[in-house]
C-alpha cells in the first residue's frame, strides 16, 4: 500500500516515524511519501517538504508565512493528486492537516473524482487527533465530514468524540507513555540496578524560543535559593541552538543538557514544567512538578481561561485525570514566588509530594498499556486490505454483468 503522511512540527515526526515503522511491520510492501521530519526520512521514503518549512505558530507568524503556507498547501494537494496514495495520513497540526482532508472529502464526494484516478480517492486516517476539546469544536463537523478513521492517544477523547459528538474514534493507546516505559526498561537493564534519583530539579521551559524567554528566567530564579542543595538542570529544546540559553543561564550555576531529557527525568528529584507532552513525560517518570506557563496580559488572560478554554486544565496530566494532580501556574497565577512555594511542596518532604506520586499510578492505569502505534498501524492496514477485498470483489461483479 501507499501511505502519504503530513506532520508538521518535531513532535508529529517523532510519532509519524514510529507509526511508520510498525505499518512496515504489518505491510512489509508500505510505500512512504510525506511531510515531515528526519525521523521520518530514516525510517524511508520520500520527504516532499521539511516540517520546518510548514512550522509557523501563532498569528502573525502565520500572517507573516501566509504565501508559503499556502504555496505548500497547493504544492501538497498536487503531490498527493500525482502520487495517487491509498491512504493519506495526517499526524496532529490540525490548521493545515484539515484542509487536507477537506480537499480529499471534496474529491470523494465527487461523482467521479477530478484528481484521483478510477475513482480510488484514498482514506483519510487522522493519528492524533485534533485537540479541538480545547478549543474550535466547530471543527468537529469537518472532521466528521472529511475524516475516514481518528485515531486517539488520550482516553478522555473517547468520551468526547463518541459521547459528546457521535462519532466512533480508536483509542490505541498514549506513544509518550510506552516510550517512557521502553525507556525506564532499557536504563534499568544497562544499569543492572533500580534507578536512583539524584539531587537534581529538572527545569523543562518549552519547546519554541517565546516559550523559554517567557519561562525559564522565572524558574530559575525561584529555584535560585535552591542551587546548594540540588543541581539545577534545564533540557534543551531540539531545534534551539544552545546560544539562545546563553543569556538566561550567564551568573548562576545551572547547567543545560541536549538530547537527554528523558535521562534527565529518570534521575530528577521534582520538575518545572512548561505545559504540554512534558508534563505527561515528567508523570510518567513519576518526578513530582509544578506545572508553569506565563502568558502576556495574564489578568485577561487569566479572565479568559476560566471563561473560554472548555477544559478546566492546561496540563495533560490533570485532563486525563479528570482533577487537580498538578499545580497549574498559568496567567494570572503565574509568579516568582508562587513557583518557589508551590515547587518546595513537592520536593522531599513537601506537603504535596507523596500524593501527587500516588496520583500519577492512576494516570498511568487510565492511559493503559498498548503500544500506540503498532496498535494504530494494525488497524489501519487491516481497514485497507478489506476496502481493497471490496473494490475487487465489486469489480469481478461488474464483470461478470
Amino acid at each position: 500500500m501507499k501511505y502519504y503522511l503530513i506532520a508538521g512540527e518535531a513532535s508529529g515526526d517523532l510519532h509519524a516515524s514510529h507509526l511508520m515503522t510498525a505499518l512496515k511491520r504489518h505491510d512489509p510492501s508500505a510505500d512512504f511519501r510525506f511531510f515531515g521530519g528526519d525521523m521520518m526520512a530514516a525510517v524511508g521514503g520520500t520527504r516532499v517538504r521539511h516540517y520546518r518549512e510548514l512550522a509557523y505558530m501563532g498569528f502573525i507568524p502565520v500572517l507573516l508565512h501566509l504565501p508559503t503556507i499556502l504555496r505548500n498547501m497547493r504544492m501538497c494537494k498536487q503531490d498527493m493528486a500525482e502520487w495517487q496514495p491509498d491512504a493519506v495520513i495526517l499526524v496532529d497540526y490540525p490548521g493545515f492537516n484539515l484542509d487536507i482532508a477537506k480537499f480529499i472529502g471534496d474529491e470523494k464526494r465527487k461523482a467521479r473524482s477530478e484528481k484521483f484516478a478510477n475513482g480510488r480517492v484514498p482514506k483519510v486516517y487522522y493519528y492524533i487527533s485534533p485537540k479541538i476539546w480545547a478549543w474550535k469544536e466547530y471543527r468537529i463537523k469537518n472532521i466528521k465530514r472529511d475524516v475516514d478513521e481518528l485515531f486517539s492517544i488520550l482516553p478522555f477523547e473517547v468520551d468526547f468524540f463518541e459521547r459528546r459528538h457521535h462519532y466512533p474514534i480508536h483509542y490505541v493507546g498514549n506513544p509518550t507513555a510506552q516510550e517512557v516505559r521502553e525507556y525506564i526498561t532499557d536504563a534499568e537493564a544497562k544499569d543492572d540496578a533500580p534507578r536512583a534519583t539524584s539531587q537534581t530539579i529538572a527545569l523543562l521551559a518549552g519547546s519554541r524560543k517565546q516559550e523559554i524567554k517567557d519561562n525559564l528566567p522565572a524558574m530559575i530564579e525561584a529555584t535560585r535559593h535552591l542551587s546548594e542543595r540540588y543541581e539545577l538542570v534545564v533540557a534543551g529544546a531540539p531545534g534551539i541552538e544552545p546560544a539562545y540559553y546563553e543569556r538566561f543561564l550567564k551568573d548562576t550555576s545551572v547547567k543545560i543538557v541536549f538530547g537527554q531529557t528523558f535521562a534527565l527525568l529518570n534521575s530528577a528529584t521534582a520538575a518545572l514544567v512548561t505545559s504540554g507532552t512534558a508534563t505527561l513525560e515528567t508523570c510518567m517518570f513519576g518526578v513530582p512538578q509544578v506545572v508553569c506557563y506565563e502568558t502576556p496580559l495574564p489578568t485577561l488572560i487569566g479572565w479568559l481561561k476560566r471563561r473560554i478554554l472548555r477544559v478546566p486544565y492546561v496540563s495533560l496530566v490533570n485532563l486525563i485525570a479528570n482533577r487537580e494532580v498538578v499545580k497549574e501556574l498559568v496567567a494570572d497565577t503565574f509568579s516568582v514566588d508562587n513557583i518557589r512555594h508551590e515547587l518546595e511542596a513537592v520536593l522531599p518532604g513537601g506537603s504535596r509530594r507523596e500524593q501527587m506520586l500516588t496520583d500519577y499510578q492512576e494516570v498511568h492505569r487510565l492511559l493503559g498499556d498498548s503500544h500506540a502505534p503498532d496498535e494504530a498501524a494494525r488497524i489501519m492496514t487491516g481497514l485497507l486490505a478489506s476496502t481493497d477485498d471490496m473494490s475487487a470483489k465489486t469489480r469481478a461483479a461488474q464483470n461478470d454483468k
